[in-house]
């Protein structure tokens, strides 16, 4: 353990550990050897002292008392929650003696890991656990479930995910939030963004549901779901017609542009308004206030690439700088993601050598209820750390279907009693993040941060780097790479050659200093990581690849004959799961809802306030109906993944599709349609 924890009283630097672009730097309070405030960094150069009520409450969850202290076995029906203690001994033998069994049996690939960010730790999310999967030779894992799709658009396009740095953004003047309901899931890029709007910036919003986001903006633009890409391809078609691009940099930066500009001329704005409910005169408006303001930046949200076309609707948003030359005005350009910047030395920290079998199946996170389900041959244990696939994956119906399975072995690592731990065999208490030691990268902005332990673990709890050790030691595994310290693993990943913008980031500083910016230098002018070196407006990558080439409008998968679009957002309280169970979270977050239009709801009887039943073909759920002009006709919105709770029904995933967008395995929560009536 570290000085920090040695130490019982005082304020010790920290970083926030959710899965946000933000990755706020911390101040923890310690009294006692107990945290008793967490706030802002102030001197933290990008989040600078502000942090939302997820974090400033989040000792609420630390210290919850219903945290998990020691390893349990389950001595009850699976989901039913009922569990003995044991040992670590016992569990850990018990685990090995089971794969050893299974390995034995059905080979390495009847066990799947299945994991994602519930902390950003690249250790903690990507290490330790990485190598000693690969050591066994299980079923790989496709985790898919976030940002694939749009990160494999915004490869073709700009060679990975790489964007302006958003300190620029405090120069534009203008401001397009596309997507993203940024109040709740990047707060910082909202303050830039106030501080531009002072300097007689513009901000526009579009999205499917004016939230939190929507209601700050100058101007909302309220979408039809799945229609961004057609509304963007509407935008370039007046940029070309009216002359407002930049033939200069087009010429010198991008590929396709006298391809694009022939292809656009088919999205005429009237076409474009009926595919995406926006006004003709506001696709004119949009187009024109983007084509004549510099400089003028957009961020690109997440939401977007959760549709069947969510990969081409990235591409295809990501062309609009290019366009207007933007990317070489400070300020001006885009930020879809920026973890290019600080992409880690991944062959040393996970260690894909490991595993022997080359051929290894690989089977996508999003389609868990079908693999548990279907899969030939199958799978026989399910070890689950960092997510709560019960209530986040999609049609999670048919994913609790496949966890009930009595032959299937399951092991959950966790601080909680999640709904996925319910149908464990084994449960072990899980370390927070203020109990490792771990590494952040920002996926926003350019800083690399360092978590040293502040606080004494949990009970009987541990880092998911000790348990892979441990079951390494017990499954007998002898290569030394599985029993590296945490600071060589951190070492290891920093040291990455390709990478110049780490350059000079070493474990050492970071201890030194908490956290370190990137030698991050403007995209351009310079060279590209695309195939051709510039911006691909068309991409023979994508051609090759079985894809138009050109940015295109392509309506979502036909999810049936209910009559409403469902898209179920995020919200301001819980990220996916993690707070949903903490009741000072709840308590701020109040009530689950669902938001639709005053004339749908007066068409089906339902007023604001009534209990309504969703439901399609996958699942059903019961919410209070939220009624009023937030959502366009024949949409209806929720936000937040809220916990299972005695007499309640409000598991929204149940409703959602587990098919894969078009690109990068991406999942399709947004592209589900159901039908609403008061209950």
């Amino acid at each position: 353990m570290g000085s920090f924890v040695q130490q019982p009283t005082g304020i010790f630097p920290s970083v926030c550990s959710l899965d946000c672009p933000d990755q706020c730097g911390l101040l923890v309070h310690k009294k006692d050897g107990k945290i008793v405030k967490i706030q802002g960094d102030p001197d933290h150069p990008v989040t600078k002292g502000h942090i939302c009520n997820k974090v400033r409450n989040i000792t609420e969850r630390i210290y919850d008392l219903k945290r998990l202290k020691y390893p349990m076995k389950r001595v009850g029906a699976k989901g039913e929650g009922k569990f003995t203690r044991i040992s670590w001994d016992e569990a850990l033998e018990t685990i090995a003696a089971k794969w050893k069994e299974l390995i034995e049996t059905y080979g390495p690939e009847s066990i799947l890991p299945y994991s994602f960010y519930g902390n950003m730790g690249r250790l903690s999310a990507e290490g330790m656990d990485r190598r000693f999967f690969h050591r066994l030779g299980a079923s790989l894992l496709d985790r898919t479930i976030c940002s694939s799709a749009g990160s494999q658009g915004l490869q073709y396009t700009m060679g990975g995910g790489f964007g302006i740095d958003p300190e620029e953004t405090i120069h534009a003047k203008l401001v397009i939030f596309w997507g993203i309901n940024a109040v709740s899931t990047n707060m910082h890029q909202v303050i830039l963004a106030q501080k531009a709007r002072k300097n007689g910036a513009k901000i526009v919003v579009i999205d499917v549901h004016k939230n939190q986001t929507g209601q700050l903006a100058d101007w909302f633009i309220p979408i039809l779901p799945g229609t961004d890409a057609a509304l963007a391809l509407g935008m370039m078609h007046i940029l070309f017609a009216e002359n407002m691009v930049d033939d200069d940099f087009l010429r010198k930066y991008t590929v396709g542009y006298e391809e694009l500009c022939e292809h656009v001329v088919q999205y005429d704005p009237i076409m474009v308004s009926k595919i995406t409910g926006v006004p003709v005169e506001d696709i004119y408006k949009l187009a024109r206030w983007y084509g004549q303001t510099t400089p003028s930046f957009i961020r690109i949200g997440n939401g977007l690439q959760h549709h069947d076309n969510g990969g081409m609707c990235i591409r295809t948003i990501a062309c609009l700088p290019a366009l207007t030359g933007q990317w070489l005005v400070k300020g001006g350009g885009a930020i879809k993601s920026n973890s290019g910047y600080l992409a880690l030395n991944q062959m040393s920290l996970q260690r894909p050598d490991l595993l022997q079998n080359k051929h290894t199946r690989i089977i996508n996170m999003n389609r868990l209820g079908e693999a548990l389900l279907e899969l030939d041959p199958p799978i026989r244990s399910l070890f689950v750390y960092g997510t709560n696939p019960a209530v986040v994956a999609p049609n999670s119906n048919k994913v609790r279907q496949g966890l009930a399975r009595e032959d299937l072995f399951v092991i959950v690592h966790d601080l909680f009693m999640t709904e996925t731990a319910k149908y464990a065999d084994i449960v072990l208490p899980a370390t927070s993040s203020f109990e490792n030691t771990d590494l952040y990268t920002s996926y926003w902005h350019h800083y690399v941060q360092i978590q040293q332990p502040v606080i004494e673990r949990y009970g009987e709890s541990k880092s998911n780097v000790e348990v892979f050790q441990l079951l390494a030691k017990r499954m007998g595994f002898e290569d030394p790479c599985l029993y590296e310290t945490e600071e060589e693993m951190i070492s290891q990943a920093l040291d990455h050659p390709t990478n110049p913008f780490l350059e000079g980031i070493r474990y050492e500083t970071l201890v030194e200093k908490q956290y370190i910016k990137a030698k991050v230098k403007r995209l351009l002018p310079g060279t590209l990581p695309t195939p051709s070196g510039k911006m691909e407006l068309y991409s023979k990558k994508m051609e090759q690849d079985g894809y138009p080439p050109l940015p295109t409008y392509t309506p979502i998968v036909d999810d049936g004959d209910f009559p409403f679009f469902f898209v179920p957002g995020p919200n301001h309280n819980f990220l996916n799961t993690t707070f949903s169970n903490n009741e000072k979270h709840i308590s701020l977050e109040k009530e689950q809802r669902l938001y639709m239009n005053v004339k749908d709801a007066l068409a089906k009887g339902i007023k604001d306030g009534d209990r309504v039943r969703v439901w399609n073909d996958r699942g059903e759920c019961v919410l209070k109906a939220s009624v009023g002009e937030h959502v366009l006709p024949g949409v209806v919105v929720t936000q937040g993944l809220w916990a299972d709770s005695p007499g309640t029904n409000h598991l929204v995933n149940s409703l959602t599709p587990d098919r894969i967008a078009d690109m990068g395995g991406g999942a399709t929560f947004f592209s589900g349609r159901v039908d609403v009536e008061k209950c």
